[in-house]
């Protein structure tokens, strides 16, 4: 018998029954007597024998595969994401196909490409910083491969979608700076275009304007997310001739650059400026002052994304409802705010 490449039709030749006897106990079906079903089974794992998904999807229609595309791996949010999504997958016997764009819409798009090429029975995405154009994911929707998007969303497709409640945590992080005195706080901002950009941007906004102090437009800086360029916005802020008092960013990469080029500038941390962050990526509470961030409960976005893409497979693109799911999330006092014990 061949060492590699086990089909049915071996399996079929060493227990001297059909091929089609084979394909029916390999696949679950009724209709195979026991005894026979055992012996097939403990053979083929014997053999180490592994079925054809492609043969199986000509017949099935269905690859039992979900297509995760992230925009990066750089920090700990996507990659615990995925924890929460492939636990899911696995209790409902999909495996999962992961892709991320190290923030390229072009690579996004060659992406959703490959997705299509796999036959995946349905795909979770979260966008990149630069797309701008979805007729790639609106493929999809055309061949009826449903869609779920996460953290960062496209309000012109009408899929579901699994966010946190970014405006409200963004503004109660700021209040939270605001209820320490301070009033000269800066807001390091995303990329416009993204969602979460704009709803952390409105709730730094609206949390100044609750408390009457008045916005700034010096004081709000836009970031494309690349770190490089946090120094010479944190420098420029600090060497203001009113000078800033506290940063809310709009993740915790950039707000743990920050604190570190402030303490370069001989500046104290929460003394002489507050930070906070957003996302609770890991390594913020080891950071030095550990981070205040705000905290999302990030496997359970993953699972909850991954449950409403299974529930659209095998449904009728009509039966699609573009549910919301907004998760809660919590802001972490530590100390890059408040000193441990005051």
């Amino acid at each position: 018998m061949k060492s590699d490449q086990i089909t049915i039709v071996d399996i079929a030749n060493e227990l001297n029954i059909s091929k089609s006897t084979v394909s029916r106990a390999l696949t679950g079906h009724a209709n195979v007597k026991a005894e026979t079903r055992q012996k097939i089974l403990e053979l083929a794992q014997k053999l180490d024998y592994q079925r054809n998904m492609q043969s199986l999807s000509l017949i099935t229609n269905k690859t039992n595969t979900i297509g995760i595309v992230l925009p990066e791996f750089s920090t700990s949010f996507f990659p615990q994401v995925v924890v929460g999504a492939q636990e899911e997958a696995s209790k409902h016997g999909y495996s999962v196909l992961i892709s991320q764009c190290n923030e390229s819409y072009a690579t996004e798009v060659a992406n959703a490409k490959v997705m299509l090429a796999n036959r995946v029975d349905g795909v979770m995405v979260s966008l990149t910083k630069e797309t701008l154009n979805y007729d790639h994911w609106k493929v999809f929707i055309r061949k009826k491969i449903p869609i779920v998007f996460f953290n960062r969303v496209c309000n012109e497709i009408m899929v579901p979608k699994v966010v946190v409640n970014d405006y409200d945590a963004a503004f109660h992080a700021v209040e939270h700076l605001i209820s320490l005195g301070r009033r000269r706080i800066a807001h390091l901002a995303g990329p416009r275009q993204l969602s979460i950009s704009q709803k952390r941007l409105n709730g730094y906004c609206d949390a100044l304007t609750k408390h009457g102090i008045p916005i700034d437009q010096d004081l709000i800086i836009d970031s494309d997310l690349s770190l490089n360029k946090i120094k010479m916005f944190v420098k420029f802020l600090v060497e203001l001739e009113n000078p800033i008092d506290g940063i809310f960013a709009v993740n915790d990469p950039t707000a743990i650059e920050a604190m570190q080029i402030i303490k370069k500038m001989n500046k104290r941390i929460p003394e002489d400026i507050a930070v906070v962050g957003f996302s609770d990526n890991y390594g913020s509470s080891f950071a030095e002052p550990s981070l205040t961030t705000v905290a999302q409960p990030v496997r359970e976005i993953g699972k909850t994304a991954m449950e409403l893409l299974l529930g659209l497979i095998g449904k009728d693109i009509e039966e699609w409802k573009p549910i919301i799911r907004t998760m809660e999330a919590k802001l972490m006092v530590r100390d890059s705010t408040v000193r441990s014990g005051e």
